[in-house]
């Protein structure tokens, strides 16, 4: 006991000459094991600091709230909430979490120590990150997680990053005076896009891009996709599946951004290409020594015939456009130019959020903002017609 009760403080020398105290202290028996347990606190200056600090701690353990303090800073507590965290989402949404905390949190916070950080620290750095990234929200948003978790485990009591007043997002000066460049096609120039791209010598990229703006599926679910996906006799496909990013940057398959499977009915011109397509992939994919006829075959693959990457069709779009003059659209755009093509169709709010895969009416009801000036365009004309005055 006499062991136990006894700390000597010791002096050492840093590198540079410099004299620093420490000691080391028991601090009771582990619960779970019946171990000792002992702790060590060093880089006191003098004697007397570390005196105070050994007399901090031997109250906290007298008045047994030091254990709930043995986590120290905001990166231990981080260290312990991603272990849990990783088990409760998709591979691709956890490199993600990890990315954001790297590069964005992490290098800011996580000296801090855990019980001292208040709203005008999060305060702080909520306005840092404001100023310099569009998604700040979902930074503080992650930040703030990590403190959730420390009230679970009784290490604070409070989240102060709850009770900060987020900055709004400031728009730029040239956007009162230039109309944002909208990232869909109209009619007539998606048939210009597509006329252009049939003219290639690529018909994989042709056929991918024609089941994109004619499916408005998602480019990663389109890459996931394989032929016995496909209903060629009831023209559907069944969308149950994306290509994602996981740990290592290596390509993988998980379940669609919602996490729901969904039946979609499909015209019957690209059906036929996608037909022609399964044709002339078997005989060229056959001269590089692989069977596409097999049961997951994937409708798009790479040369090797494993999953083709995606930033692939970056590079097939941009040069079209290029080549042909054409207006820039993302891959992704034409996800919006079915959906708005679809409106203008006079399909229903409800039809386009099942055939998108939208969780949210909301993000329907967004893209379709998209057709409201063609929409008061065609109002007038009908009124206008009415009348007849």
């Amino acid at each position: 006991m006499s062991k136990r009760s006894t700390t000597t403080i010791e002096c050492y020398q840093l590198k540079n000459g410099e004299k620093r105290y420490r000691f080391k202290i028991y601090i009771g028996l582990d619960p779970l094991t019946g171990k000792e347990k002992r702790t060590t606190r060093s880089d006191f200056k003098t004697q007397k600091e570390a005196k105070l600090a050994l007399a901090r701690i031997k109250l906290e353990i007298d008045n047994g709230t030091f254990f709930k303090q043995t986590l120290e800073n905001y990166l231990d507590v981080y260290n312990l909430w991603i272990k849990q965290y990783e088990k409760t989402v998709e591979e691709s949404t956890f490199v993600k979490t990890t990315g954001i905390f790297r590069n964005h949190i992490l290098p800011v916070m996580s000296d801090y120590k855990i019980e001292k950080i208040n709203i005008d620290v999060c305060q702080k750095h909520v306005d840092e990150w404001s100023d310099k990234l569009k998604k700040f929200r979902t930074v503080k948003s992650y930040a703030a997680k990590v403190l959730d978790f420390a009230i679970k485990r009784g290490y604070i009591q409070t989240n102060p990053f709850n009770h900060v007043d987020m900055p709004v997002a400031l728009k730029k000066k040239q956007a009162s005076t230039e109309e944002k460049k909208e990232n869909f096609y109209t009619r007539e120039e998606l048939i210009e896009f597509l006329n252009c791209f049939e003219k290639e010598n690529n018909v994989k990229a042709y056929t991918l891009f024609r089941l994109l703006a004619f499916s408005g599926m998602r480019k990663d679910e389109a890459l996931a996709v394989t032929w016995k996906d496909i209903d060629f006799k009831d023209n559907e496909i069944r969308i149950n599946k994306a290509l994602s990013r996981g740990k290592d940057n290596q390509l993988y398959v998980k379940s669609t951004k919602t996490g729901i499977a969904r039946t979609i009915k499909m015209d019957e011109r690209t059906i036929a290409i996608l037909k022609q397509w399964r044709i002339k992939q078997k005989a060229d994919y056959l001269k590089l020594g692989f069977n596409t006829m097999t049961t997951n075959q994937l409708v798009f693959s790479n040369e090797y015939n494993e999953y083709l990457q995606p930033t692939k069709t970056r590079k097939w779009i941009v040069q079209i456009q290029k080549k042909y003059n054409l207006k820039e659209v993302s891959t992704h755009g034409l996800r919006h130019t079915h959906c708005s093509l679809l409106f203008e169709a006079g399909a229903k709010i409800k039809e386009v959020q099942d055939r998108l895969g939208h969780s949210d009416i909301q993000t329907t009801m967004n893209i379709y903002a998209h057709v409201t000036d063609k929409a008061k365009e065609s109002a007038i004309q009908k009124f206008e017609s009415y009348l007849n005055i």
